[in-house]
């Protein structure tokens, strides 16, 4: 189930599984849910990064497969890289989707995630 409201925090959380990068999402209550979320009011929503990897994982920033749409506005990513958050002004309803970009310390290579969406709902 989507999580619904105006500003969320997900939790991204990555585990290794045979030495590959495995992603999952809890919501704001600590539950596992399917990372993508539901907006029906102008807000943010935050991800946080939870690495089990021990591979030094850190947020560099977010690809948009349509970055025109206007679903989201804008996006930021903290200076330690442990934070994204992505401005959602809910002026256009649709869905969009998205994949993290994360850097490692093992190697010079970067990491996708599957890829959440946001829905837009405006009232």
């Amino acid at each position: 189930m989507p999580n619904t409201q105006a500003s969320a925090l997900m939790q991204v959380v990555v585990n290794l599984e045979n030495g590959e990068p495995v992603f999952s999402y809890k919501n704001n209550a600590g539950q596992p849910c399917d990372g993508n979320v539901t907006v029906t009011e102008a807000g943010t929503i935050t991800y946080q990064l939870i690495d089990n990897t021990g591979k030094g994982l850190k947020f560099v920033g977010v690809g948009f497969t349509t970055p025109f749409d206007g679903i989201i506005d804008a996006i930021t990513v903290s200076n330690d890289g442990q934070f994204v958050q992505m401005i959602d002004t809910d002026r256009t309803p649709g869905e969009t989707k998205f994949q993290f970009v994360l850097t490692n310390t093992a190697n010079t290579l970067m990491i996708l995630s599957p890829d959440p969406e946001v829905v837009n709902v405006p009232d």
